[in-house]
């Protein structure tokens, strides 16, 4: 986690500081010093996530986080990617994992044969299915009864407060 700000030639009590930063924001207190080796899959994307941190960059692009993450680990790393962009850090996350994308995106991008095919606010992109299945992907299932029934719905939780009036 250090190399980075060490080869921009930041001096050591900032290189230590910004380390226990990153190990903070992904909730890794206290763990610098353990082997990378000897971590889960998703602890050691968090360090991953980390090292990044540890230059404090505006903008953070994150391929398929969630990749080879259990269902637990997925939540915990997007919970996390969600606090960044709730402290001011932009970030944009490259991923076929709709659910991510319903839960925790804005925006969505769709690129299709090199080239932008969709791109609009999360509800407008998912409202447009058949263009989403060209382009090999697919809705959660919630949003496709949502969309079926005239609910631009992306949650359980909002298709309840929808249901219920709320």
């Amino acid at each position: 986690m250090a190399f980075g700000p060490r080869i921009r030639e930041i001096g050591e009590d900032e290189v230590k500081q910004r380390v226990l930063e990153a190990l903070a924001a992904v909730s890794m207190d206290g763990r610098g010093n353990e082997d990378p080796f000897g971590l889960t899959k998703g602890e050691r994307q968090r360090v991953a996530v980390a090292s990044v941190l540890t230059v404090r960059p505006e903008v953070l692009i994150l391929d398929e986080p969630t990749t080879g993450l259990d269902y637990a680990e997925q939540r915990s790393m997007m919970d996390l990617v969600q606090r960044l962009n709730e402290a001011g850090a932009t970030i944009i996350v490259v991923t076929h994992t709709m659910w991510v994308v319903a839960q925790y995106a804005h925006r969505a991008v769709v690129v299709r044969d090199g080239k932008v095919s969709l791109s609009g606010t999360v509800r407008e992109v998912f409202a447009q299915e058949q263009e989403l299945r060209d382009a090999f992907l697919r809705p959660p299932h919630i949003v496709s009864l949502g969309n079926s029934l005239g609910f631009p719905i992306l949650s359980v939780e909002e298709m309840l407060r929808v249901t219920e009036g709320g």
